[in-house]
């Protein structure tokens, strides 16, 4: 009877606690498998980045996993959660998304888009400082001054 208790009492703590720690879906995995997740809630994570594109209450905003962007379809307040977007002089924020994934949106002219119903910052994004070595300045500098010889020698070179 014991063994009976300790096994429904695993089972109910399994089905409670199993689906929390739901591993989040990877893009490569929604968009070859578009059919079998297509209507169904995911958790989906990535960085934001581009910019966030306010729609009245909603927003959009793209999460890049490595190997995919998807759109997310976010109320605004949660949307404002992010501070930094993926770019050029930053890192964007590592956001998590759980929401109803669509195969072909009828509401967004048949795109691929998830319909975020929660987000939550994983890592903070942060500004990139970009560093030129001293090499590569070297290099410019040296570049520089021939291109100056070259200029010299041509203006001699014609009178």
């Amino acid at each position: 009877m014991i063994k009976l208790t300790l096994y429904i009492c695993a089972c109910m703590v399994f089905l409670v606690f199993g689906s929390v720690c739901a591993q989040p879906a990877e893009s490569r995995e929604l968009v070859s498998r578009t059919d079998l997740y297509d209507g169904k809630t995911v958790v989906y994570e990535g960085e934001a980045i581009g910019d966030i594109m306010v729609r009245g209450d909603h927003a959009w905003v793209n999460l890049h996993d490595g190997s995919y962007a998807i759109g997310v379809w976010i109320k605004r307040e949660a949307a404002a959660l992010i501070t930094h977007t993926g770019g050029y002089k930053s890192k964007g924020d590592w956001v998590e998304v759980t929401g109803v994934f669509n195969k072909a949106c009828p509401q967004h002219g048949g795109d691929l888009d998830i319909h975020g119903e929660s987000l939550r910052i994983i890592t903070p994004g942060a500004l990139r400082q970009e560093m030129v070595s001293q090499d590569k300045k070297n290099i410019a500098y040296i570049l520089a001054g021939v291109l100056c010889l070259v200029m010299i020698v041509s203006l001699f070179m014609k009178k």
